[in-house]
């Protein structure tokens, strides 16, 4: 039973630690001169300072249109209890950023 219960909270650990890397390479991939690559570097750089013990096997995926941007963050949570594999699966999206001039005020 003790070993469920570590074995539950390594699983949430990873799972925030992918969360907060992924909300962390969705804001370098939408800013208004982002790119993809920047969100996953980003993210990827999260994950090397954070998910060391916790995240094993993390790869990151992001993609940035004109309109909208997004990253996605899987791995495996660290297995205490033997043969078991609790999968571990973040993503996040938004709109990019971008300049959009006031017609509004005649300027």
């Amino acid at each position: 039973m003790l070993l469920a219960i570590v074995q539950f909270a390594l699983w949430s650990h990873a799972t925030h630690i992918a969360q907060a890397a992924t909300s962390q390479g969705l804001a370098a991939a939408r800013a208004q001169n982002g790119t993809a690559a920047a969100g996953s570097a980003s993210a990827q750089q999260m994950l090397d300072q954070l998910a060391r013990g916790p995240l094993t096997g993390a790869s990151v995926g992001a993609d940035r249109t004109s309109n909208s941007a997004s990253i996605r963050i899987s791995g495996t949570a660290t297995s205490v209890i033997p043969f078991l594999s609790l999968p571990v699966h973040a993503e996040a999206s938004g709109p990019v950023e971008r300049f959009v001039p006031d017609l509004a005020s005649g300027r």
